[in-house]
């Protein structure tokens, strides 16, 4: 029995970058408890930072995919554009002393949420026509 399986990247990149952004406004909230230095939330256990690589592991593979089958040509370096932002500002964010405001973190994901979105709604041609707009 073969299974045909089909995985939508946009949506999947779409739900991983709206889920990084949950993430990301909850962590002060959740942590606000207990004492924060000058960077907040640097208390928060491992687990909890390791979810943003997760999320940045998933958007990775989500990006990729989705850059081999849009019709787009403008969406394939901004989406890229977008999720190396992420990354680099989720790098200097746990591995650097640099303070970078977060607001910088929730634009980044967001941007790449809803450029999968827009890829996904306008750009997935199975012909010619659509996105001729481009």
């Amino acid at each position: 029995m073969v299974f045909n399986l089909k995985i939508n990247s946009d949506l999947i990149g779409a739900s991983a970058s709206t889920l990084c952004t949950i993430h990301c406004l909850a962590t002060p909230f959740i942590f606000v408890a207990s004492a924060c230095t000058q960077s907040c939330c640097a208390n928060a256990p491992t687990w909890w930072i390791a979810i943003d690589y997760i999320f940045l592991f998933i958007s990775f593979i989500a990006v990729y995919r989705s850059t081999k089958t849009t019709s787009s040509y403008w969406i394939k370096p901004l989406i890229w554009f977008y999720w190396v932002g992420l990354f680099v500002l989720i790098l200097v964010e746990h591995n650097l002393s640099i303070q970078i405001s977060p607001f910088y973190k929730y634009i980044a994901a967001l941007s790449l949420a809803i450029t999968h979105i827009y890829n996904m709604k306008y750009c997935q041609c199975k012909n010619d026509e659509c996105c001729v707009t481009n």
